[in-house]
């Protein structure tokens, strides 16, 4: 019986395990590409380092240096990219999980916000020139009901 419940505990485990991190776009291993997600507030896309790394809700992390990974540790919560770290834009109109630029972002409301930027289309610039807070709005809906599929 032990046996039995250890197995299923187990099995439990990594299920719950797998489950958080489908929820964020980790490319290349890491949420936000490897860069650094507390670097952003500072109106900067730096690279993280792989001696700076934690992982937080079952998603990894990098960081451009030391403080920076101790900042995120002290409130994750605050530098966590919107919507898993996909697409704000693709969020909000499609409803789709779409991969970003690490470099196209904004800070808006205290929150981090990625944004799809290649093969000349900018969705920074889409979510700019409509109604950023329509958008947020229904960004949030769709993440909201994405993430309960």
């Amino acid at each position: 019986m032990k046996i039995k419940l250890l197995a299923f505990l187990s099995f439990f485990s990594i299920l719950s395990a797998v489950s958080q991190t489908v929820n964020f776009n980790i490319q290349k291993g890491y949420v936000a590409e490897g860069y650094d997600v507390v670097s952003y507030f500072d109106n900067q896309a730096l690279k993280g380092k792989s001696e700076f790394t934690t992982t937080y809700d079952g998603a990894t992390y990098k960081f451009s240096s030391e403080d920076n990974l101790n900042k995120f540790i002290g409130n994750p919560k605050s530098f966590v990219p919107q919507y898993g770290g996909y697409c704000a834009y693709a969020i909000a109109e499609k409803a789709k999980k779409v991969k970003i630029d690490p470099k196209t972002y904004e800070i808006r409301d205290g929150k981090l916000y990625l944004f799809y930027n290649a093969w000349g289309t900018n969705t920074l610039k889409l979510w700019l020139e409509k109604d950023v807070k329509g958008l947020q709005e229904k960004a949030d809906k769709n993440w909201e009901a994405m993430i309960l599929e």
